[in-house]
């Protein structure tokens, strides 16, 4: 999978958080957070405005996409998209257990978090 598949992926959810700091203090916060995090590869690298990372087993296929938009105040807003699809009948269960649950969502707003905390 690469940065082309990304857009065919179904849309998951999107979080989105305020960051009292500049995209690039945000990037290099990002850089930090995903680095050697396993199941991800790099598809997109647009430093200061876009991370996307994908990642496929055999219950899904997914993009995590991080935007970047600095504020008029010097400030980030950073938003978190996730596509995936999940095929077959595994895939109906795991996408039950990882987006039906919340877990997914917790997930992706400790990362936002972390980013958040460090990069200011």
């Amino acid at each position: 999978m690469d940065a082309t598949d990304i857009p065919a992926l179904p849309f998951v959810d999107e979080h989105t958080t305020m960051v009292e700091a500049d995209t690039e203090a945000v990037w290099r916060e990002l850089g930090a957070l995903m680095d050697g995090k396993r199941g991800f590869r790099v598809a997109i690298a647009a430093p200061g405005h876009e991370l996307a990372l994908v990642g496929r087993h055999p219950f899904s296929s997914y993009a995590l996409i991080f935007h970047l938009d600095e504020t008029d105040r010097g400030h980030t807003r950073l938003r978190a998209e996730t596509r995936a699809s999940f095929p077959g009948p595994a895939g109906d269960v795991y996408r039950r257990l990882v987006i039906g649950t919340g877990a997914h969502a917790l997930a992706v707003r400790r990362m936002l978090s972390k980013v958040r905390t460090n990069a200011a």
